[in-house]
């Protein structure tokens, strides 16, 4: 339940310094916000990219500039400077760098877990994966035709990351018409997966959802391990609008306020054995 609180920036649940940036984070519930100081000369490929081993940011950053001013290019090509005064929404996929001799200071609620820390190759961690696939995207997409076939999907994708950063989830990548995250916790992954689906509902748009908690390796920015295997077969199981979720995850629910049903045992293509999974049925306050 939320409570009435405050927390000064001065006095970080969280402290990230790298060259010409720091950030500050607090925790407030659930919710990462951080205040972040960039110097003159600042800019994400030269001081933060060594880091996160990503070719572009990847983060899906929301806030409000309080000082400075800084140029932003997305990988498309599209570019915007951002100034003191103005609140801010940058999709994955771009580059920045800050402009003239005042530093550029930020609060940013989304975007903030995770950003400028290290992917260590070969670094193994348990976390919740949620892997979630468009039903009968290729229909949809021959039905609407190829520019609001993009559209749809451009907004599909973009209420998903909004949602992952709601969570905490961490994006991995896109698999064209889906996306794999892994999460720190296994009930605001399956929190997640159930507001994504409404999302793609109030869209048109049906999804398939698969949870699984194991082992991983983060290679590059990338995962990797038997654990990504199945949650990707989980994911295929699902019906449309469906969210499964593998027995190890409901197993970290108990007093979560999810409501599962047993979905039964299913052998999982390229995995030895038979898996139990279970069907969201719905949140403790439907």
């Amino acid at each position: 339940m939320a409570r009435l609180q405050s927390k000064r920036f001065d006095e970080p649940d969280e402290l990230v310094t790298l060259p010409l940036v720091t950030v500050q984070v607090v925790l407030l519930g659930e919710a990462h916000v951080a205040r972040l100081v960039h110097q003159p000369g600042w800019s994400w490929a030269e001081h933060v990219k060594p880091v996160a081993g990503t070719p572009s940011c990847q983060h899906h950053h929301q806030g409000v500039v309080l000082e400075g001013q800084v140029e932003i290019e997305t990988d498309t090509g599209a570019r915007r400077i951002l100034r003191a005064g103005e609140a801010f929404e940058i999709p994955p996929g771009h580059n920045a760098r800050v402009i003239g001799e005042e530093p550029f200071v930020t609060i940013e609620f989304g975007g903030v877990h995770g950003w400028a820390k290290p992917a260590e190759a070969g670094e193994r961690f348990v976390a919740t994966l949620l892997v979630t696939d468009i039903v009968d995207s290729t229909k949809v997409a021959v039905r609407l035709g190829d520019a609001t076939w993009k559209e749809l999907l451009a907004r599909h994708n973009e209420g998903a990351r909004i949602q992952l950063d709601r969570f905490r989830g961490v994006e991995v990548n896109t698999t064209g018409d889906g996306i794999l995250a892994f999460f720190d916790g296994a009930a605001r992954a399956v929190r997640c997966a159930a507001a994504v689906r409404d999302g793609a509902l109030r869209d048109g748009l049906q999804i398939r959802a698969g949870i699984h908690s194991g082992e991983v390796e983060r290679d590059a920015g990338n995962l990797r391990g038997v654990a990504v295997h199945a949650v990707t077969r989980i994911a295929a199981l699902a019906n449309p609008s469906e969210v499964l979720v593998s027995a190890p995850t409901a197993s970290l629910l108990e007093g979560a306020g999810l409501r599962l049903e047993d979905a039964g045992e299913h052998e999982l293509k390229g995995l030895a054995g038979a898996r139990r999974v279970y069907r969201l049925m719905g949140l403790a306050t439907d």
